[in-house]
């Protein structure tokens, strides 16, 4: 049999295959309940425990008075001296309590040295500890992976129970066309790819702070 005989075989089996109908296993899977059990805690107790179980740093504020507060006392205590953030609307609160700390540098030599990266994110989810970020966020794909410390201001708001609600938020702010790549942080980063042994900070940050404003995003 010639190669071309046999090339034009599979392709008729091919042909023929995507024309039978599969019954699927489970053809009402999208319109169940949620597969894990239901919690009863708020979903801002929620992600704070998944999120500090995985050795992430949570801190609650009533609203953006005591956010400046906390992260003043934070960058006091771990003496931080340059952190990086390109969010405007953060900016505008760092400016307006006197950070002098925080630069908006893009500069690549500059951020190589900086003590963390500050950004907002798309959500957060509840269930699983999870940071959702975009590209399409001012911090795109460079702040949230790049800086050794990733710090993460967010609002109540942004708290949502699953991984299928956050991109449905994404969805829903971005109806034009999704952002190119959608990055789900789950804790600082980790792998054991070397004997099996645990390492953190690899891969992206070894340390993450989440603050979580009980207020509307500013």
């Amino acid at each position: 049999m010639k190669v071309s005989d046999a090339k034009e075989q599979i392709l008729k089996r091919i042909r023929k295959g995507l024309n039978h109908k599969v019954q699927q296993p489970f053809p009402n899977i999208d319109g169940q309940t949620s597969v894990y059990s239901s919690n009863h805690q708020s979903l801002e107790v929620q992600f704070a425990k998944s999120f500090t179980d995985l050795g992430g740093y949570f801190v609650y504020c009533d609203d953006v008075t005591e956010f400046v507060a906390n992260f003043k006392n934070l960058i006091a205590e771990k003496k931080w001296e340059n952190l990086i953030c390109w969010d405007e609307s953060l900016l505008k609160i760092f400016a307006a309590h006197n950070f002098e700390t925080i630069h908006n540098t893009k500069n690549i030599a500059a951020i190589e040295p900086c003590d963390a990266g500050i950004t907002t994110c798309e959500s957060l989810v509840a269930r699983t500890g999870t940071i959702t970020l975009s590209s399409k966020q001012q911090s795109g794909r460079v702040l949230g992976i790049y800086p050794p410390i990733h710090i993460v201001i967010a609002f109540s708001e942004q708290v949502v129970n699953d991984l299928k609600d956050s991109l449905t938020l994404i969805k829903q702010k971005y109806p034009e066309q999704i952002p190119s790549l959608i990055n789900f942080e789950t804790g600082p980063s980790r792998t054991a790819d070397i004997e099996k042994t645990l390492v953190v900070g690899v891969h992206g940050p070894k340390e993450v702070f989440v603050f979580l404003i009980d207020d509307a995003i500013a």
